[in-house]
């Protein structure tokens, strides 16, 4: 499975912006999906996952009641929805694979996409 994560940009704070992660390859329903972002000068950091078929989804404390995480099976696609964004949210998105431990660990990840900016302005 290759990942290619999309989506980023330039916004405003209090803005939106979805994030998509399409996946290439026949397997990628029997992954469980996360989100993590890395700004500048900082590790990276988890951010939200969904199980392989969707019915489980957890979130970091710092993006809970603004963001969503989903995905669409039948388009091999992961999304994140982030709402009411703010200047601390600036950072490379990164999307990732997870075979079985349902993890918010980036070392329980084997598959990566490349990456996408997202800058928010105060």
């Amino acid at each position: 499975v290759q990942l290619q994560a999309s989506g980023g940009g330039l916004v405003q704070a209090g803005g939106s912006l979805r994030l998509s992660c399409v996946a290439s390859g026949r397997t990628f329903s029997s992954y469980h999906m996360g989100w993590f972002r890395q700004a500048p000068g900082k590790e990276r950091e988890f951010v939200s996952a969904i199980s392989w078929s969707g019915g489980m989804t957890r979130y970091a404390d710092s993006v809970k009641g603004r963001f969503t995480i989903s995905r669409d099976n039948a388009k091999n696609t992961v999304y994140l929805q982030m709402n009411s964004l703010k200047p601390e949210d600036t950072a490379v998105y990164y999307c990732a694979a997870d075979s079985g431990s349902w993890s918010t660990l980036s070392s329980a990840y084997e598959l990566w996409g490349q990456g996408t900016q997202v800058t928010v302005s105060s």
